[in-house]
């Protein structure tokens, strides 16, 4: 279930929100709301990772639901696992719940988001962007480390200028294209590409660097195919499958945190101390090692890639998993008509650093 020497716990601090985000795959999947407050033990935590993970490098997520509805939790794990990094995945509204003494901590702010304000505020509410810009202004003196835009690609008339808006506000921009039917017919995929296009002409052509984590991660991997696959063993850039326990409020672990409403892939509790097979794998059946893209991408997804080809739902396979492939390989396409190679020759020392380490490759998924 665990494969090399680190593993990160994605630890669901709650199930319940305070926002209610039209694509939320856990109201979907029904598990929104459904669960409170952790109701295992930090010493339940400490024996699990004693048990299952003695000397791995471990880095904690604190996930939800919104996270930051129970800060105690967070605090009290910060305290218990202090050989730990620790990142948390927000919506951002809630900062003043976080004590500048956990931000000091954290390694990384994942900061949901759905572009510029007009997206954002669309799916998430009104006034949610103003508050998350707010958010990011305020902790910028206290946080110990990067401050991420977690970007869910949705809306087809999203600009590149909210893109340019975001670079102005967090240090990095990571984009997923979200996983819900209605946003990939032929008209918005044409848009999303049309974008693409634009914005990998900016990072390859823009005076100042431009910190798009796809992008960057892909410039990685063709460049130094090695990179591509030291860190998830060599299967995917997805964790999921190889380094990723998400374990809910009430102990259960499961394998993607988009799927924690589905008992077959319940793997382990933590409040039993027990850890199973993880039934979440990659599979002869997923077209992943005859694309193009796999040398880069090495597999994408497999929540998706796992709902198409082996629950074999084939509405979501066309409507999603297949459009965004589809983006992937057009992505890894448009940046090979730059000359990478001398682009990277070009750049100072430290963007190069940026490329080849960026620290955030190791807390989101890269490939969008």
């Amino acid at each position: 279930m665990i494969v090399g020497d680190r593993v990160e716990l994605n630890l669901f601090t709650t199930l319940k929100c305070n926002l209610r985000c039209t694509y939320c795959t856990e109201a979907d999947g029904g598990a929104l709301g459904t669960q409170g407050d952790v109701t295992y033990s930090i010493e339940d935590l400490k024996t699990f990772i004693n048990t299952h993970a003695p000397k791995k490098e471990i880095v904690v997520t604190f996930y939800g639901g919104e996270p930051t509805l129970n800060p105690g939790f967070i605090e009290e794990v910060i305290e218990a696992l202090p050989l730990a990094r620790f990142q948390l995945q927000t919506n951002g509204t809630l900062m003043d719940n976080v004590s500048r003494e956990v931000l000091g901590k954290l390694s990384n702010v994942l900061i949901s988001v759905d572009g510029g304000e007009l997206a954002t505020d669309t799916y998430r509410g009104e006034g949610v962007y103003s508050q998350v810009r707010e958010a990011v202004e305020a902790m910028r003196p206290f946080a110990g480390g990067t401050i991420t835009a977690r970007m869910t690609w949705s809306d087809s008339n999203i600009l590149v200028e909210d893109f340019q808006e975001l670079a102005s506000t967090f240090d990095y921009i990571y984009w997923q294209f979200v996983q819900a039917q209605g946003f990939y017919s032929p008209d918005q995929v044409r848009q999303k590409k049309a974008v693409l296009e634009e914005l990998v002409n900016l990072f390859f052509t823009s005076e100042k660097f431009f910190p798009l984590i796809p992008v960057m991660g892909i410039v990685r991997n063709k460049l130094f195919p090695h990179r591509a696959i030291e860190t998830y063993n060599g299967q995917t850039q997805c964790r999921a499958a190889t380094h990723l326990l998400n374990i809910t409020p009430d102990g259960g672990i499961y394998p993607c945190p988009d799927l924690t409403h589905d008992d077959s892939l319940r793997c382990g509790d933590i409040t039993t101390n027990t850890l199973g097979e993880n039934m979440m794998k990659s599979t002869r059946d997923m077209p992943c090692h005859n694309c193009e893209a796999f040398s880069y991408c090495r597999q994408n997804c497999l929540k998706n890639l796992h709902v198409a080809y082996t629950q074999k739902n084939i509405l979501f396979r066309t409507n999603i998993t297949e459009p965004i492939c589809d983006l992937v390989r057009f992505l890894g396409r448009t940046i090979d008509k730059y000359d990478v190679a001398a682009w990277y020759g070009r750049q100072s020392p430290s963007v190069k650093e940026e490329i080849l380490e960026c620290p955030v490759y190791e807390y989101v998924e890269v490939m969008p």
